[in-house]
């Protein structure tokens, strides 16, 4: 008698939607350099999330075309990232003109080869809701913890900033780490609502964030439901 065992996977809410109520964050397609730019995107993105944390930047999206390379950043403090006049943008284009020269170099596919020719164009969108952003609300938490707030306190004071919100449905706030400098790692959490991680068509926002304390990194996840989405 054959017995079958299924084992259950944690799936990300993103993925789990994707091209459903979701859309993919980099958007080109290349037979050629496929391997090469999806390097290229990650050590980029990578590079903006550790450069751009005091922004509470929740999404770095990359846009491809034959000789354009847009780079659309969503932030809830653009005026931060403009700056004065637009200086701020312009330094940063320049910074990721130079960090993408470097990039190329350290690809050993790409030594040999010339640096392609292209534009590069810096799009910063405003969040504008950005309690109902679980990104943007997962950095606040972390700054919070950062701040040596107590954990549950911000926990709480999150929640309900955002279970205020008319389009939130459902919030579910979890950390995990040495909270409050205990001995031992443990997982605690929160929620207000409904959170239906197995419906495709429901608007489930994730965000997940790390928070470096003096104990260590806490980490920090945001799920918000805000209904369901029945055409996309």
């Amino acid at each position: 008698m054959l017995h079958v065992t299924v084992v259950t996977h944690k799936v990300h809410p993103y993925i789990f939607r994707l091209g459903q109520t979701t859309n993919w964050k980099s958007r080109w397609f290349s037979l050629k350099n496929y391997q090469e730019f999806l390097r290229e995107d990650i050590l980029l993105k990578e590079w903006l999330a550790k450069k751009l944390k005091t922004s509470h930047v929740s999404d770095i999206e990359i846009e491809r075309s034959v000789n354009i390379l847009n780079i659309i950043i969503k932030t809830a403090r653009p005026g931060i990232l403009i700056g004065r006049g637009g200086e701020g943008s312009q330094k940063l284009k320049k910074e990721i003109e130079k960090k993408l020269i470097d990039i190329w170099k350290r690809i050993p596919v790409l030594k040999k080869r010339p640096l392609p020719k292209r534009e590069i164009k810096l799009t910063i969108e405003d969040i504008k809701s950005p309690n109902t952003n679980a990104a943007v609300v997962a950095q606040s938490i972390a700054d919070d913890l950062e701040k040596r707030i107590p954990f549950r306190r911000a926990m709480k004071q999150v929640l309900e900033r955002v279970s205020s919100q008319k389009e939130v449905k459902g919030v579910k706030i979890s950390i995990s780490g040495r909270l409050d400098g205990s001995e031992m790692a443990r997982y605690e959490w929160l929620k207000s609502g409904r959170i239906p991680l197995q419906t495709i068509r429901a608007d489930v926002d994730f965000g997940q964030r790390e928070a470096l304390t003096k104990y260590g990194i806490i980490g920090v996840k945001v799920w918000i439901y805000k209904g369901d989405i029945f055409e996309k």
